[in-house]
């Protein structure tokens, strides 16, 4: 029987990048290749989820959303709110998922989760691509202070892959982390500023919607695209550093245990 190693042998990094595309691309077939409206559900959640917003938000609770229409404040957040969730959701049992590839050969582990964020941009360009139609429906243009927008997206994939290192690799050891990961995801909807405007919290409660970096991205992605104005700094700034070290923490954890996962699956 083979020995498995623990330790790379020299393959090039293009060898690898391939691996990811490959991964990537099962993930994209797999998930819509027998669909019959194939890529359209990657915005049909968030397009229903803004619909329900809209309703209960917006006309019955009016929710404020600071001038702008309120599907296009909503939509603009639970695109990358979406991305975040699915990522997660379905990279947490990425892992498990691979064990036939993990238990076989070596190769840099971080691939798998990896390649579930990949796939998830699709999802995302789609959705993206549905909440441009739907400024130039409300007649909102872009500002100069869309510039900014490429910046939370870069913080948005820097969080979403870290925090998908630590689910994955911890779900590897305690299979009770997913449906704890589920749960977790579902309650923190309703804590980050999706469905209302950060100024809304209660000023008792705000540093708790700080501490939480998708709250500076959606509340960031807002500003430069809805509003044309400036994101909030300090909202930005704590949120990247906290960001940052979700990623080294999780990425420096996830390669120190990935020697085991293979025993352990």
């Amino acid at each position: 029987m083979p020995e498995l190693i623990d330790h790379a042998e020299r393959i090039s990094a293009a060898a690898y990048w391939e691996l990811l595309l490959n991964l990537t691309k099962r993930e994209v077939k797999g998930r819509y290749s027998q669909s019959f409206f194939g890529i359209a559900w990657a915005v049909a959640q968030p397009l229903a989820t803004m619909a329900v917003f809209t309703l209960v938000f917006s006309r019955l609770a009016k929710m404020p959303s600071g001038g702008a229409p309120y599907p296009l404040f909503a939509f603009a957040a639970l695109v990358p709110w979406f991305f975040f969730m699915n990522s997660v959701a379905s990279g947490t049992m990425s892992l498990i998922t691979y064990r036939n590839i993990v238990t076989k050969t070596y190769f840099p582990r971080e691939i798998i989760p990896l390649a579930q964020v990949c796939s998830r941009l699709i999802d995302f360009a789609a959705a993206a691509g549905l909440y441009a139609i739907l400024m130039l429906f409300y007649g909102v243009g872009l500002g100069v202070w869309a510039l900014a927008a490429p910046a939370f997206f870069v913080l948005l994939l820097l969080f979403t892959i870290g925090f998908t290192f630590a689910t994955s690799s911890a779900n590897v050891f305690y299979r009770d982390v997913n449906p704890v990961v589920q749960i977790a995801l579902q309650l923190w909807l309703y804590l980050t500023p999706v469905a209302y405007p950060l100024a809304a919290v209660p000023p008792r409660f705000k540093w708790l919607f700080v501490l939480n970096p998708l709250s500076a991205i959606v509340e960031g992605l807002r500003a430069s695209l809805v509003f044309n104005r400036p994101p909030d700094l300090g909202l930005t700034l704590v949120s990247s550093l906290i960001a940052l070290a979700v990623f080294a923490f999780a990425f420096a954890a996830f390669k120190k245990t990935d020697k085991y996962f293979a025993d352990v699956i």
